[in-house]
């Protein structure tokens, strides 16, 4: 399945919808430290409702450590300045989709990070600063999981 990695997340309602994604499309959640918040913060738990011990979350303390953990084949790092759309992509299972902080979004040093295959985009109408970071991730989770054809899913 695909592995949805948020790098230093800030607010916990966010995580914890991510947490109800993975849980409902069986990918995997991997938070990279600093975290905004505790795991077992009120906020995050209403959030995540009870599929906390349905879905996959691991944390890591830095990113270097998720990529020994991870091992990943090919990373998609979204940001708002990116060319390429995120529906330009074939995607495979085991793909990376990396989300940077909210508000300011993936640093440099992270897009520039060779495990970086790509930059995508989420087609937004002009003037807009970004959108929620549950909500971009649900949208390109879904995409790449509606590409394999939703295994696993009835």
């Amino acid at each position: 399945m695909f592995r949805l990695m948020f790098h230093e997340p800030a607010i916990p309602g966010n995580t914890g919808n991510a947490i109800r994604l993975v849980a409902g499309t069986g990918c995997e959640l991997h938070l990279i430290e600093p975290l905004g918040f505790d795991l077992s913060e009120a906020k995050l738990r209403r959030a995540g409702l009870d599929y906390h011990d349905l879905a996959s979350v691991t944390v890591h303390k830095t990113l270097a450590a998720a990529w020994d953990a991870v091992r990943p084949e090919r990373v998609y790092a979204f940001t708002t300045q990116a060319t390429r759309r995120y529906t330009d992509v074939e995607y495979r299972e085991g793909d990376v989709l990396l989300f940077g902080t909210e508000p300011t979004g993936l640093p440099a040093q992270v897009l520039d990070d060779p495990h970086v295959t790509d930059q995508l985009r989420i087609p937004m109408l002009p003037g807009r600063r970004s959108m929620n970071l549950s909500n971009a991730a649900a949208v390109a989770v879904y995409e790449a999981w509606r590409q394999v054809g939703f295994p696993g899913a009835v």
